[in-house]
């Protein structure tokens, strides 16, 4: 596959707390950022409130990182705090777009945090040059924070209000001025966003798993096309006007992103995987001597396949913990180039085995090929690779980092030939039906576009880059 050299889409963790007193809240963020490190490593930014002003720190790199040397003890106490994790692609990887976005305007100082992805970024930033704005990043979350403001009237709750409908595509945020922090869900409810308590102070996050990290109660998940303002009053809930029928999750947060101790939407992370391993067994029985998943994503739904199938859970791979994730590598080159210090064959486990191989996905396929080539020179006499979602035929413009049909093996290639070109002894995946029913407990809806073609938001641009494939 060629290099990616697409931009600015991305993949992120936000976090928020709003507390009653002053305190050391920039710590509060840091755990919760800490725990949503796997939503994004290249860079990482706290904002802290205090005495009507808005400090913050940010940095490229993983959490510990930016925030070793003293630079988390040189934040100041203060009552209300934001922060962010991120991963881009490539073009998008550097200082001047890290977040959270921090500007004086209206409403005075205001800072703002984004996970996601808009699809008229272009369109709005090019109307409000018109009208005279001016941009110092590349990001879409900018070009909201400057939205928000410009169509606030010095109060950030009509700027928000106002704003929101005219943005197309995913979005979770965390807004902070110097008297409130809100909470914002997109009206599909594309990327995820939950509110917990610590006594009478409110957190916001992106997972539950964050929420654990601070010891914080879990409330409630932000609900599609909902604003949540958290202030000296209390906390307030006000919904966006003309919202969809039906949410649309993206349901690749149950099969990849999230942390597998979340729990979203009414849904267990843990149970969702357990089950699509279970159904892999049920439905894409395989004779084999042992099952594993490749780490960490996939562990717990071979657990589930080899509960199902009674056939024995044993690793097969040595992961290096102290590798990133190889999807999230700003470009393909350093996907591959990590694969090899990421993990590594367990031969006493699988020398003269017939194994059974579990995995989340297969986006590009290079990683899984270079997996069973790993396994097979370790001595492994059959690889059967089962997959815990359907084929992805289809590009993500909603946030995730595939953006054209020349990155998708399964684009062009059916179930046999995704095999062939694997050199795997079989390749099943589960159907889009079964994959929802892994998720049956979650009381929203699911974006399936990746794997169906069907969005909440039209894709345009990407059919000429399919047809030259064919």
């Amino acid at each position: 596959m060629d290099e990616i050299q697409d931009e600015i889409h991305e993949e992120c963790g936000v976090f928020g707390v709003y507390s009653q007193e002053n305190r050391d809240v920039a710590y509060t963020v840091y755990y919760g950022l800490y725990a949503l490190q796997h939503r994004g490593q290249e860079s990482a930014g706290i904002a802290v409130a205090y005495a009507d002003k808005i400090t913050y720190y940010k940095g490229m790199g993983l959490v510990p990182e930016v925030f070793s040397g003293g630079n988390l003890e040189k934040l100041p106490e203060g009552d209300i705090a934001i922060g962010h994790v991120r991963y881009s692609t490539t073009g998008a990887s550097q200082l001047l777009n890290a977040q959270p976005v921090v500007f004086t305007g209206k409403c005075g100082k205001m800072a703002l945090a984004h996970n996601g992805n808009l699809t008229n970024t272009k369109q709005l930033r090019d109307e409000m040059i018109a009208e005279n704005a001016v941009f110092q990043t590349t990001i879409d979350s900018e070009v909201m924070a400057v939205a928000i403001n410009s169509m606030s009237d010095g109060d950030i709750l009509k700027g928000v209000m106002r704003a929101c409908p005219r943005f197309k595509g995913s979005y979770a945020l965390v807004i902070m001025t110097a008297d409130k922090l809100i909470a914002v869900r997109d009206p599909y409810g594309i990327r995820p966003l939950c509110i917990g308590t610590i006594v009478d102070d409110y957190v916001v996050a992106s997972e539950t798993c964050a929420l654990d990290a601070v010891g914080a109660n879990f409330l409630r998940d932000v609900k599609p096309g909902e604003i949540v303002v958290i202030d000296s009053q209390g906390i307030h809930s006000h919904m966006m006007e003309n919202l969809p029928e039906k949410s649309r999750m993206c349901i690749f947060e149950y099969v990849y992103f999230a942390r597998h101790d979340s729990i979203m939407d009414g849904c267990s992370v843990y149970e969702a995987r357990k089950e699509a391993g279970r159904l892999l067994a049920k439905y894409y029985p395989v004779e084999a001597d042992l099952v594993s998943g490749v780490p960490d994503s996939a562990n717990v739904a071979a657990r589930g396949y080899a509960e199902e199938s009674g056939i024995p859970f044993v690793e097969a791979l040595a992961k290096n913990r102290y590798v990133g994730r190889t999807f999230i590598q700003p470009d393909q080159r350093q996907r591959e180039n990590s694969l090899s210090v990421k993990m590594n064959a367990l031969r006493a486990n699988i020398d003269g085995k017939r194994l059974i191989i579990i995995d989340d996905s297969i986006v590009r396929g290079t990683t899984m090929r270079k997996i069973i080539k790993m396994l097979r020179n370790a001595g492994a006499k059959e690889v059967h690779i089962r997959i815990c979602s359907p084929i992805i035929k289809h590009p993500c413009h909603l946030g995730i980092d595939i953006q054209t049909y020349s990155q998708l093996i399964g684009a062009y290639k059916n179930e046999d030939q995704i095999c062939q070109s694997l050199g795997a002894d079989s390749v099943r995946y589960l159907s889009v039906d079964q994959l929802v029913q892994t998720c049956s407990s979650a009381n929203v809806g699911f974006c399936l576009g990746c794997f169906n073609g069907q969005y909440p938001y039209p894709l345009e641009g990407y059919e000429a880059d399919k047809l030259k494939l064919e």
